[in-house]
């Protein structure tokens, strides 16, 4: 798989802010590549130099496209999802896609009929002569999110595909990014949902403060950061957490309550030995042991003391 987007040493200054400092990345044609961080770990800086909104201060930006090499994504190949809304409340909602569409190029009566199809299949064909002021939250977000991808660009960036939507258009969402990526688009992804990003991204790159902080795919962010397994302990009585907490080979504990904590274990922590280092306290009831997952590396690496 070769790659679409290149960037190296990325610094972007805003007055006394540093908001982007030496960030460097390459994004594989077709896959999900996700952009994760807290607000302020300059996320969104990164996507406005990607896209031309604004030129980094230092380093570089390559977009290997269909007309050659550039130094930010071409419009014509962008879809671009942004976190906050951009639609013309007042407007139907088949006039707004149709527009929208025909700005990136498509020919009226093709950007009518996509959008239509579109709308079929998010639910939407019977609203499509609504205002978008008539929607809810969530339908408007679906409105958006066809914009983005309405003319089949290359490139999407999706800024917070999942907002506004309840679990089953969550679920609507996860399935649509993986055809779309499935279908050869490439797509970079940012947002908070770290379950769902977990079960999307190909690839992640997590930054804070504007400096890259873990990369790579799933697996390799386990590694990095030093963890392994999540085991969640049922106990028959109280348990102690701080008898817990300093069992070899723990990073921390999360008390789910009197009864029931979770303990995270480093990468090379011996569970026989913690399992062992248990049986000497509160009775155990149940324990269950999971991979661990992108919410607790994320909150590890950029936390409170990370």
């Amino acid at each position: 798989m070769d790659d679409v987007l290149i960037t190296n040493s990325l610094v972007k200054q805003y007055a006394t802010v540093r908001a982007v400092d030496g960030v460097g990345f390459a994004i594989r044609r077709g896959e999900i590549f996700a952009l994760l961080g807290p607000n302020g770990a300059g996320k969104t800086s990164t996507v406005r130099m990607l896209i031309g909104q604004t030129q980094p201060d230092a380093g570089e930006i390559r977009y290997l496209g269909a007309q050659g090499t550039s130094a930010s994504v071409p419009p014509r190949e962008l879809g671009y999802l942004p976190e906050e809304r951009g639609l013309y409340l007042d407007q139907s909602v088949l006039r707004t896609l149709s527009y929208l569409g025909q700005l990136r190029g498509m020919a009226p009566k093709t950007a009518g009929e996509k959008a239509m199809a579109w709308l079929e299949r998010l639910s939407l064909a019977d609203r499509a002569k609504e205002k978008i002021s008539a929607l809810s939250k969530g339908n408007q977000q679906k409105v958006q999110l066809i914009a983005a991808v309405l003319h089949e660009p290359r490139f999407a960036i999706l800024d917070e595909p999942f907002s506004g939507f309840d679990p089953i258009n969550q679920e609507l969402a996860l399935n649509l990014i993986r055809e779309l990526r499935d279908g050869g688009m490439t797509v970079l992804l940012s947002a908070h949902q770290m379950q769902l990003v977990e079960r999307l991204a190909d690839r992640i790159l997590l930054l804070n403060q504007g400096r890259p902080v873990l990369s790579g795919t799933l697996a390799q962010l386990r590694r990095d950061a030093g963890l392994s397994q999540r085991l969640t302990l049922s106990f028959d009585r109280d348990a102690d957490h701080d008898t817990l907490a300093a069992i070899p080979g723990v990073v921390a504990v999360e008390r789910l309550n009197d009864r029931q904590a979770a303990l995270l274990l480093k990468d090379d922590a011996n569970l026989n030995q913690v399992l062992s280092a248990l049986g000497g306290g509160a009775m155990l009831s149940n324990v269950q042991s999971d991979a661990v997952g992108l919410h607790e590396i994320y909150l590890r690496a950029v936390g409170p003391g990370a």
